[in-house]
């Protein structure tokens, strides 16, 4: 069999011009290496998509010698003004794709030699190979929906705890590789604690768990952990780097807004285990369900969560047209996976997704009230959740407001006729009038703000008593409402407006562009399964699709997100891109089976993540030898557990906690815990100074901290800029992470508050250490380890005791009361010694 297989591999290569002998043996051996099956969308498209499809792809406009690689009809029919095929099934010698690759002339070979791009011998015996075996075509994997297949049968079966472990071991088992041994139990507790509620288990906790010999104490932690509070909180985090949360607008003015309701709306949600799809369509779509409750409308600040342009010189137009930009986009990355962006301005090059369907979709989120327009943090439309007597109240006063606007329109359509849609600055009277800024009256009068109507009324008082004197009614109602709104909390929310919008595709992506024609009807990817017929197709209906049985994105996008969340990487290692370009999964199989089970399980994601914790993958140790290293550097296929360093916003809380300085309380407004001087003003040209709070607001966990949009809470790093949806964080090594967690006052104090924990509690220093290793790792110290730190602690206590100026300086760094019944130098050798112990390499890692 090998032998024929050699053969006729050499006839075919002898067969294309300009190849015959002097075809390299490289690629005849790279023949013989490759799988038996070559399978399409394993093996074939990411070749044609990485070399292909730039120039014979989905990009119409980019698309040369009308040629198409992307489709199967592309592929199959017989190319223009010749009587050849790209792909004869069966016949290499008879498809111009190989005999294009194959070749050496550079007038012949594909891809050309202007285009930089080249094909491996690995890659031309593939494509080779796949033509000779049939050259069988399949939809893209990610498009396809996912099977929940059998699970496959393993010869280490005892190994396996649940269905997780099964498709693991079994691609363990075909690499020749073995699963690592189960992690210790102070390990275990550590690791749980942090991935799932984001904060350490106390020494208390940990010997609990260690002392119960009970068959299920690791199911019965597991549980404790789910049904925590602080588990809402640590995965709610998460969730507000893909919603781009921040507390200000953005840009230059970058004004302050109230969002933190609909971040504490997240929280309750993430605690109440809300099943991911209604999760989903509350936030896309809540304000469209029926009989709609407050909670149901907070829920769509999601997608008001974006920045907000309101410098002076705006153009009101290019500022919503860019929001609804990032709705599309924000959607396409969260849910389903794709880079939408890609299409905003043409047709995707590599997907399946046209511009026209790019703004199909931007049709859906183009309906909303919200104007691009306004100053401040408060655009409409908004949520007012004021106590239900204010509320009311406030409604009445937006009435009465809404009610003397409706009589300025129909007073200025009846005293300054003009066509019906012109403008009332275009109004033959008002072209005449003298000393007025008349771009006011571009706006219909609901959407002139309060200074437009005072400006009108001083003006018209004298011109036009009557029409002067109701602008001054309504300019004193909108002042009333402002004035009682003022400290009103008010969130923006989404809404559909009253009259609804045409959408056309922008040229280029140009808000001012609009290619004038048959305008878009809203609808989804032809790519994907379509929105059910009969069906009002709203954005409500949209999100319903979104998590639909038969759309095969979402499922498969949540669980890869989430399990990037427990072992370092996705099983699709592009998080945010499952189109052609995308990594293939290393687990397929396992992907499609958890979305399915994901699925008929009620989109339950404590479910998913209990599972996903209680596999014998997960409980494995991070130990690993330099063979295992050389196989899989980055542990795709999971014979280890990954080691992953703490996000930065975890570290913080994790001193806070281990110190005893954590204020644990859930909600609320945002708070601003230390920050170096002038930071904020360098960035806001001095015109916002930053107002440090005190006491409990300095200690309570990191995601309550006021984000600035323009520049984030200075002790993060390695994490989402909030600028836009972001689904994996940065990761990098440099020395200003060190320098936070070794200087930031936070944990300087959280470490002299330790110093004091430790002091009080222990009473010799080698219990004392004992004490403050076992916080910080969850494991008690060697004696090697004890003998460092006793060595360390004695020529801290030496220099300090010499230096009792310095002891002192140390000991002040924060707003914590000092406790003056601790000796000076003891107070600082074992601050110094905190920091130490909590900078260790073990401390600041998720082993």
């Amino acid at each position: 069999m090998k032998f024929s297989k050699y053969l006729f591999l050499w006839t075919i290569l002898m067969g294309f011009m300009g190849c015959g002998p002097q075809m390299p043996e490289t690629l005849k051996t790279a023949y013989e290496k490759l799988p038996e099956k070559i399978d399409f969308n394993f093996h074939v498209r990411p070749i044609l998509s990485d070399r292909c499809f730039a120039c014979h792809g989905p990009d119409e406009n980019a698309r040369k010698a009308n040629l198409r690689l992307d489709t199967k009809e592309g592929l199959f029919s017989m190319l223009e003004s010749k009587e050849t095929f790209p792909v004869v099934p069966g016949k290499p010698k008879e498809s111009e794709i190989i005999e294009r690759v194959l070749h050496d002339d550079p007038e012949i070979i594909m891809p050309t030699p202007e285009s930089n791009l080249t094909l491996t011998d690995t890659e031309k015996a593939t494509l080779l190979k796949w033509v000779e075996q049939g050259a069988e075509w399949k939809t893209h994997w990610a498009f396809t929906a996912p099977v929940k297949v059998q699970l496959p049968k393993v010869n280490e079966p005892s190994w396996a705890r649940n269905e997780i472990d099964c498709f693991v071991l079994d691609k363990l088992e075909s690499l020749g590789l073995s699963p690592s041994m189960e992690a210790n139990k102070e390990t275990l507790i550590r690791r749980l604690s942090l991935d799932l509620i984001g904060l350490p288990p106390t020494p208390e906790e940990v010997h609990a768990f260690k002392s119960d010999t009970s068959p299920n104490a690791y199911e019965k932690l597991v549980d404790r952990l789910l049904t925590s509070p602080g588990y809402g909180e640590r995965w709610a985090w998460e969730w507000l780097d893909v919603a781009r949360y921040a507390d200000t607008n953005g840009f230059q003015g970058d004004a302050t807004r109230n969002m933190w309701p609909w971040r504490d709306w997240v929280i309750q949600a993430f605690n109440d285990n809300m099943p991911y799809d209604e999760f989903t369509i509350k936030q896309l779509a809540g304000d469209l369900l029926p009989n709609a409750t407050r909670n149901d409308i907070l829920a769509t600040g999601f997608n008001r969560n974006h920045t907000y342009n309101t410098e002076g010189g705006s153009i009101p137009e290019e500022t919503r047209v860019t929001n609804v930009f990032d709705r599309v986009e924000t959607t396409g990355t969260a849910w389903l996976g794709l880079t939408m962006n890609c299409a905003r301005c043409h047709d995707h090059k590599y997907d399946q997704i046209t511009q026209k369907e790019y703004y199909q979709m931007f049709d859906y989120f183009n309906q909303t009230s919200e104007e691009g327009g306004g100053w401040g943090g408060k655009l409409k439309p908004l949520l007012d959740l004021s106590p239900e007597e204010e509320f009311r109240k406030n409604q009445r006063l937006q009435a009465h407001v809404d009610e003397l606007i409706a009589k300025v329109k129909v007073f200025e359509d009846e005293n300054y006729p003009r066509d019906p849609g012109v403008p009332m600055s275009e109004a033959e009277a008002i072209k005449k009038v003298k000393g007025l800024d008349t771009r006011i009256l571009i706006n219909p009068p609901d959407k002139r703000g309060t200074g437009a109507y005072k400006q009108l009324a001083n003006y018209f008082r004298n011109v036009h008593p009557q029409y002067g004197q109701l602008l001054n009614q309504v300019y004193k109602a909108m002042q009333t409402y402002d004035q009682a709104t003022v400290n009103a909390t008010q969130v923006m929310v989404m809404d559909d407006a009253k009259e609804p919008r045409i959408t056309y595709i922008l040229d280029r992506g140009g808000y001012d562009k609009p290619r004038m024609g048959e305008p878009i009807s809203r609808d989804v990817p032809a790519i994907l399964p379509p929105i059910p017929e009969n069906t009002r197709n709203n954005r409500l209906a949209l999100a319903k699709w979104i998590v639909s049985k038969e759309q095969p994105l979402t499922a498969r996008v949540t669980i890869n997100r989430y399990w990037q969340a427990f072992f370092g990487k996705g099983i699709v290692k592009t998080i945010d891109d499952f189109g052609v370009q995308s990594t293939l999964p290393s687990h397929p199989e396992l992907l499609d089976w958890l979305a399915v089970d994901f699925q008929e399980n009620g989109w339950d994601l404590k479910a998913l993540f209990k599972k996903i914790v209680m596999s014998a993958t997960y409980r494995q140790t991070s130990k690993f030898n330099s063979e295992l290293l050389e196989m899989d550097p980055e542990n795709r296929y999971l014979a280890r557990a990954t080691r992953m360093r703490l996000p930065s916003w975890m570290l913080r809380d994790q001193v806070l906690y281990m110190s005893g300085l954590l204020v644990d309380s859930i909600g609320g407004k945002p708070v601003k815990p230390y920050q170096p001087k002038g930071i904020w003003e360098e960035a806001t040209f001095g015109f916002i100074a930053y107002e440090q709070d005190h006491g409990d607001d300095l200690y309570r966990k990191s995601l309550y901290t006021f984000w600035r949009r323009i520049v984030g809470p200075t002790f993060i790093f390695d994490n989402s800029p909030r600028q836009v949806c972001t689904v994996k964080k940065p990761d990098t090594n440099t020395p200003l992470h060190a320098l936070t967690t070794l200087n930031d006052i936070t944990y300087m104090e959280a470490s002299r508050v330790m110093a004091e924990k430790i002091l009080t509690a222990k009473t010799t220093d080698d219990e004392r250490i004992r004490y403050l290793f076992e916080w910080a790792t969850a494991r008690a110290p060697d004696a090697e380890e004890i003998k460092i730190l006793k060595n360390r602690l004695i020529e801290l206590r030496s220099d300090y005791t010499s230096l009792p100026e310095e002891a002192r300086k140390l000991i002040a760094i924060g707003e914590y009361p000092l406790n003056p019944d601790l000796a000076v130098a003891d107070y600082a050798a074992y601050t110094a010694l905190s920091s130490l112990v909590f900078n260790l390499d073990e401390t600041i890692t998720r082993q």
